[in-house]
C-alpha cells in the first residue's frame, strides 16, 4: 500500500531541501579545491562526493531515523533489506563532468517504500534545473510539469546511448538511424527522457540503484516507460543494489527497443 498523499509531499519537500543544498556544497567544495582519489574499480571519487554524503545522510535520517539508508558513498550493510522504507542517494552522480568543470552532474535522491519509488529528486546544480516526481502525482521540471516525448518511431530518434555499440554488429536485428548524444549522470539522462528533451537513453550494463532509482519514478510519472534490455521490471531495495541494465523511453519506443535488445544476454552481475 502507498503512503499517503500527504505523506509523499512532506517526503519530497524533504529530500528536494536537502539536493538543493547538497548542491550548494558541491559548488562550494569544488571552488575551495577537491581532493580525488581512485575507488577499487578504478572510477574517481572526490572530497565532495564524501562531504555530500555526510550532508544529505544526516539531514534524512535525522528527519526519518527509520529509514534506511543505501548511498553509492556509504558502505552497504544489510540492515536497509529490514526497512520499509529507504533513502536511495548519489551524492554526485557524474563525478567527471564535476570534476572537470561541465554541467552535466546531478544529485539524484530517492524514498523507496517496499521495492518501488514514491518520491524523487533530480538535482543539476550547475544547469539550475531540478527534476521531481512523487507516485501518482507526476514529473515536474522546476515546478513546471513535464512527458516524455511522443516519438512513435526510431527512425531519427534522439538517444542517449553509446553510438559504436548501437552501430555494431552483434544485433541480429539493425536500427535505424538515431541521432546519438552523450551526457555523463545515468540520471540526469533519465531525467532528460522524462522531460522529452531525448526520446530514450539505453545501457546494456549493470547500473546502480542509487543511478537510477530516481529517475525511474520521474521518467514512469512523465509518462516513459523504464526497464532492463529485456523488458523485465526493476524492483529496489533487494540484497543486490542493483538493475540489469537500462532502457528509458519514451512510451511507444519501449516495445520497438526491447524487441531489438532482447536478444543480447543480461550481464552477469
Amino acid at each position: 500500500m502507498s503512503a499517503p498523499v500527504h505523506d509523499l509531499s512532506a517526503d519530497l519537500d524533504l529530500i528536494r531541501a536537502a539536493a538543493l543544498a547538497a548542491g550548494e556544497l558541491a559548488l562550494a567544495e569544488r571552488e575551495a579545491g577537491l581532493k580525488i582519489w581512485s575507488k577499487s574499480g578504478g572510477s574517481p571519487v572526490t572530497s565532495a562526493d564524501m562531504a555530500v554524503d555526510a550532508l544529505l545522510r544526516d539531514a534524512l535520517l535525522t528527519a526519518r531515523p527509520d529509514h534506511g539508508w543505501l548511498s553509492e558513498e556509504t558502505a552497504d550493510t544489510p540492515d536497509r533489506l529490514s526497512a520499509r522504507r529507504i533513502f536511495v542517494v548519489d551524492p554526485i552522480d557524474g563525478t567527471v563532468a564535476y570534476m572537470k568543470g561541465k554541467p552535466w552532474w546531478c544529485i539524484p535522491i530517492a524514498v523507496v517504500e517496499d521495492g518501488r519509488p514514491v518520491a524523487a529528486v533530480i538535482h543539476a546544480p550547475a544547469l539550475g534545473e531540478t527534476f521531481t516526481a512523487t507516485l501518482g502525482g507526476g514529473a515536474l521540471l522546476n515546478g513546471r510539469p513535464v512527458a516524455a516525448s511522443d516519438t512513435a518511431d526510431l527512425d531519427d530518434a534522439s538517444v542517449l546511448a553509446d553510438a559504436r555499440l548501437m552501430e555494431g554488429p552483434h544485433w541480429p536485428e539493425p536500427w535505424p538511424a538515431m541521432r546519438y548524444e552523450k551526457r555523463n549522470a545515468i540520471a540526469y539522462r533519465m531525467a532528460l527522457v522524462a522531460a522529452g528533451a531525448f526520446d530514450a537513453a539505453i545501457a546494456l550494463t549493470p547500473k546502480w540503484d542509487w543511478d537510477v532509482c530516481a529517475g525511474a519514478l520521474i521518467v514512469e510519472e512523465a509518462g516513459g516507460k523504464v526497464s532492463d534490455h529485456h523488458g523485465g521490471a526493476w524492483r529496489f531495495n533487494q540484497p543486490d543494489p542493483r538493475q540489469g541494465s537500462l532502457v528509458c523511453s519514451a512510451p511507444a519506443l519501449h516495445p520497438l527497443i526491447v524487441r531489438r535488445t532482447a536478444p543480447i544476454p543480461l550481464a552477469p552481475r
